[in-house]
């Protein structure tokens, strides 16, 4: 649904002072103008700031005064977006999500004149928002409250879906429909929302990756299977995680993955994560762990099983290494052991 925003807000200013309705006009961002500081039309009229801020506030209350007089439409309508929310949205969100973002100036100020309405400032911990009563705030800040003690149990970030409230929020004023839950979210500075739409906290690289290396980590996450490095790079091109529209090297990518102990080299420039159970090292390394680990001799055809659960080699390369006599004795039966040192 849509309405004639300029119309409706034109409607409601006609009757003002010519300067009581063009200050209006200029604060609020309205006739294609953009939002104006009190300052800079203070120097426009000539007057100081606080002159500026007295006849704006006289003239929106004048407005107020005709609430019998205002059209219903356009608030109903602001009205309900507010409650499919859960009774508050973050400030920013109002004005890049709700109707044509053209009129977001004009939605600001029909809010602002609007009795149902309340307006909280940016806080320490939260955006700035718009509310059509107390409670939702309260609700919201249990709700966020909840989820982030949920996301430092589980460490790591959750999609929506993934929450599951306690029973101590269910008799909410609103139902935690997804919308809801998304709202209330996103008020809250110390949740952020990542590349994938999961929430987390701001300090994880799974939602705010901060460089090549934590970037190359969420593909990682994503994909769940080694990579090369080539393609590391042209993945964190193609998901959108790079900030800049410059082509990320797939050198850098190299270069950045082998200096970061998340990864492992597992082939020749194919890496993937230590925390799949990938083991850190050379060939010779992963074989020297595998014999110290089973305590007991192995076949060749056992050892390079094993091996090649770690990394993607030929088996002859393996065998080269496992022919080291500094490293590995060979049996009577033909078995590998360690040598003692």
């Amino acid at each position: 649904m849509s309405f004639n925003y300029p119309k409706i807000c034109n409607t409601l200013l006609k009757n003002l002072p010519e300067r009581a309705r063009v200050i209006l006009e200029k604060r609020f961002g309205l006739k294609d103008l953009s939002p104006q500081t009190l300052e800079s039309i203070g120097k426009d009229f000539g007057i100081t700031r606080e002159r500026v801020r007295q006849i704006e506030a006289e003239g929106l209350e004048t407005i107020k005064k005709k609430a019998g007089e205002f059209p219903e439409g356009p608030f109903q309508y602001l009205d309900l977006k507010f409650k499919l929310s859960g009774g508050l949205k973050k400030e920013e969100k109002i004005l890049s999500e709700w109707d044509n973002p053209q009129f977001q100036n004009y939605i600001l100020f029909l809010l602002t004149i609007g009795d149902r309405f309340k307006r909280f400032g940016e806080t320490k911990d939260f955006y700035s928002l718009w509310t059509i009563e107390q409670r939702s705030l309260e609700s919201a800040k249990k709700v966020i409250d909840s989820f982030t003690e949920e996301m430092r149990k589980q460490g790591h970030p959750l999609s929506i879906g993934d929450y599951n409230p306690p029973k101590t929020l269910a008799f909410l004023p609103f139902s935690l429909t997804n919308q809801v839950l998304s709202s209330y979210l996103e008020i809250s500075k110390n949740i952020m929302t990542g590349p994938q739409g999961l929430y987390g906290f701001f300090d994880w690289p799974e939602v705010n990756p901060r460089g090549i290396r934590d970037k190359a980590y969420l593909v990682f996450k994503k994909e769940k299977r080694p990579l090369h490095f080539t393609e590391v790079a042209a993945l964190i091109d193609k998901l959108s995680l790079s900030k800049t529209t410059k082509k990320t090297l797939s050198q850098s990518v190299h270069n950045e993955l082998i200096k970061d102990p998340r990864f492992v080299l597992v082939g020749r420039g194919l890496y993937a994560l230590q925390e799949w159970g990938y083991t850190p090292g050379a060939v010779k390394e992963v074989i020297l762990k595998i014999l110290k680990e089973e305590k007991q001799s192995l076949s060749k055809e056992e050892i390079i099983k094993k091996v090649l659960e770690q990394r993607k080699v030929k088996g002859n390369t393996i065998l080269l290494n496992l022919y080291d006599k500094k490293y590995f004795l060979k049996d009577s039966q033909g078995r590998y052991t360690l040598r003692e040192a």
